[in-house]
C-alpha cells in the first residue's frame, strides 16, 4: 500500500513538473524562438564549416567533392613546417598578435581610467564619443588615412622636416622595421575607446564608499587607482586578458593586405594572407585548411593554459 502511495505521488510530481516546464515554454516562447535561431546561425556557420577541416587530411580536388578526395593523412601539415615562409609567416602573426594584445589591452585600461576621472560628465561624454568613432570605420579607411598621414609629402613627415627631425622625407612604408608598430598604433588609435567600454562598466559598478573611505585616509587620485579602481576591475580585466589570448594567432588580415607591399613581405605576411594564397590564389585548398587548423589548435592550447594558469593563482577564468 505504501509503495503505491509513493508511486501515485511521484507520477502526479511528475505531472505536475510536465505541466509547469509548459507553462514556462508558452510563457517564453518569444525569448526561446530567438534563442533558437541564435543556436541555429551558430550551428551552421561555426559548426557545420568544421566538416570542411577533412580537406586538410586530404589531396583535395574540387571535382571529387570533399567525400571522394584521396586520403593523405599528415602529408600537408609536413609540407607546411618544412616551409620556410610558413614559418615565417608564424612568426610574423605571432610577434603582431602579442604586440596588439598588450597595446591595446593596456591602452584600454588606461583609458577608462583616466575617462573615470574626468569630473565633468559632458566633456566625458565629449571624449568618450569621439573614442568611439574610429571603431566604425573600416580598414579600408583607417589604412587610407594612416597613407596619406605618412607618405613622403604627408603631415608627419612635414612635421618631421619641419622641426629638423629628419633632413629628407621618410617613406615609412618601405621599411619593414616600421611596420610592426604602425600595425599596433592603428589597432590602438582604432579600438581603445570601443574597448574601454567594458572597463568602464566595470568601473561604475565599483562601491563609491570605498572611495569615499580611501578619501577619509587621505589617498589621493593615484592611492584610488591603485587601491580600489585596479582591484575592482581585476575580476573584468582577467577574463577579458584570457579571451583576447585565444586571439593572439588572430593579428588580422585587413591591416596587413592594405599596407603591405613587396618591400615589407616579409614582416607583413599573416597566417590569414597565407591562407588566402594558398586557399583561393593557387587553388590548394588543402593547404589552406591545413594551415587554418593549426591557427585554431594553437588558439585552444592558448586559451586552456592560461586558463589554467589563472585557476592556479586563483584569477577569475573563463572554465
Amino acid at each position: 500500500m505504501a509503495s503505491l502511495t509513493r508511486v501515485k505521488t511521484k507520477a502526479k510530481t511528475n505531472e505536475l513538473k510536465t505541466r509547469f516546464t509548459w507553462k514556462e515554454v508558452k510563457r517564453q516562447k518569444v525569448l526561446l524562438f530567438w534563442a533558437a535561431l541564435i543556436v541555429a546561425y551558430g550551428v551552421v556557420f561555426y559548426y557545420a564549416p568544421l566538416a570542411g577541416w577533412l580537406m586538410g587530411f586530404q589531396d583535395y580536388k574540387p571535382k571529387d567533392g570533399l567525400f571522394g578526395s584521396a586520403f593523405i593523412g599528415l602529408a600537408k601539415f609536413q609540407r607546411l613546417f618544412s616551409d620556410a615562409t610558413f614559418l615565417r609567416v608564424i612568426r610574423n602573426t605571432l610577434a603582431m598578435g602579442v604586440i596588439n594584445l598588450i597595446s591595446t589591452f593596456v591602452m584600454a585600461i588606461l583609458f577608462a581610467i583616466l575617462l573615470n576621472e574626468i569630473k565633468s560628465k559632458g566633456g566625458k561624454k565629449v571624449v568618450q564619443t569621439i573614442s568611439y568613432l574610429p571603431h566604425f570605420l573600416s580598414w579600408i579607411i583607417v589604412t587610407g588615412i594612416l597613407h596619406d598621414a605618412l607618405s613622403t609629402s604627408g603631415i608627419i613627415n612635414e612635421l618631421l622636416l619641419k622641426f629638423h627631425i629628419l633632413d629628407q622625407p621618410l617613406n615609412f612604408f618601405a621599411h619593414p622595421k616600421y611596420f610592426w608598430p604602425l600595425v599596433a598604433f592603428a589597432n590602438v588609435w582604432k579600438e581603445t575607446g570601443w574597448n574601454a567600454i567594458i572597463y568602464l562598466a566595470a568601473i561604475t559598478a565599483i562601491d563609491p564608499s570605498l572611495y569615499e573611505a580611501a578619501s577619509i585616509d587621505g589617498a589621493g587620485r593615484l592611492a584610488k587607482i591603485k587601491y580600489v579602481t585596479l582591484p575592482g576591475i581585476r575580476p573584468t580585466i582577467m577574463i577579458t586578458l584570457l579571451m583576447n589570448v585565444g586571439n593572439v594567432l588572430n593579428a588580422g588580415f585587413e591591416i596587413q593586405y592594405l599596407l603591405g607591399n613587396g618591400l615589407v613581405q616579409s614582416v607583413s605576411q599573416t597566417i590569414d594572407i597565407y591562407v588566402l594564397k594558398w586557399g583561393i590564389s593557387q587553388g590548394d585548398y588543402a593547404m589552406g585548411t591545413a594551415a587554418g587548423i593549426f591557427k585554431s589548435l594553437v588558439s585552444i592550447v592558448l586559451i586552456v593554459i592560461a586558463n589554467q594558469i589563472a585557476k592556479h593563482n586563483g584569477e577569475e577564468r573563463l572554465f
